[in-house]
């Protein structure tokens, strides 16, 4: 599989986690936020953030942009769009922060592709 088709599969994949984690952590607001929102919220934070990521990456920047850039899109945009409370807001800080290096390891570990958080080194199955 070529770089930008893995690349495409990894935003899908972290797009989809993402949604499940604004629509849990939102799961007793009544009424709930229109899908609309929460899918608009999660593409800017997860394909807005992974775009500059990689961008940033190939383009030179120094790695403490790339990543700070959307790890503060992360933990902004959403507890500010959706008005968190504060017991919200700490489910999500939680659950946000937990999903990237989940992914990478089930990637990592199942499928051997280790270009998603390449600095946390996970052994394929059948390296083991």
């Amino acid at each position: 599989m070529t770089g930008n088709l893995r690349f495409a599969v990894f935003i899908a994949v972290a797009l989809l986690v993402f949604v499940f984690i604004l629509r849990f952590v939102l799961r007793a607001r009544i009424p709930r936020p229109p899908w609309i929102r929460v899918l608009t919220t999660a593409v800017i934070v997860t394909v807005g953030g992974m775009l500059f990521a990689k961008v940033g990456q190939n383009s030179g920047l120094p790695w403490w942009i790339y990543y700070t850039v959307p790890m503060l899109v992360t933990v902004i945009v959403p507890p500010v769009v959706f008005r968190m409370n504060g017991r919200e807001a700490l489910a999500y800080l939680v659950l946000a922060f937990l999903s990237s290096p989940v992914i990478h390891i089930v990637f990592s570990f199942i499928l051997g592709w280790k270009d998603y958080m390449p600095f946390i080194d996970v052994p394929a199955l059948w390296e083991l």
